[in-house]
């Protein structure tokens, strides 16, 4: 619990500190911090193949030669750390820097001075990491081509 609240607060969500008197307030901030923290945890575990974790747990189960051995990661983590690379080519990335890359997405709606009406949406083409990210996800970001 103390480092899910730590990497809550500093390292990955990066939620400021709030500080709050009143009980009710207290709590639903809690309850907020919470949620964000099962939130990432569900895109960790869905981004496990480009992201730098175990992605194929039960092989390195498997390989465990006791219950009460030490965890040793699996050859498919073994390899995606060594080449620095997913099996289908794509480099791999920390959390932190996925969620930065993916913040470069775009949208943009562009409006001519001389029909402020009419409008033309763009979305920026995302690359293919990104793309892997949304297909994991299995979702698609907005696009008008």
């Amino acid at each position: 619990m103390e480092r899910a609240f730590r990497s809550l607060k500093s390292i990955d969500l990066q939620i400021r500190p709030v500080r709050h008197w009143v009980e009710p307030r207290v709590r639903a901030h809690v309850f907020l911090c919470m949620m964000a923290y099962y939130v990432e945890w569900h895109l960790r575990e869905a981004w496990a193949p480009i992201l730098f974790h175990d992605h194929d747990r039960v092989a390195a189960g498997k390989a465990r030669a006791s219950p009460v051995a030490p965890v040793e990661i699996s050859a498919a983590a073994k390899r995606k750390r060594a080449s620095r690379r997913c099996d289908n080519g794509l480099p791999v990335t920390s959390f932190t820097d996925l969620i930065s890359h993916l913040a470069t997405m775009t949208l943009n709606i562009v409006a001519s001075p001389q029909a402020p009406n009419a409008t033309i949406t763009l979305s920026a083409k995302p690359t293919p990491l990104q793309d892997k990210a949304f297909d994991l996800l299995g979702t698609a970001p907005a696009r008008v081509q």
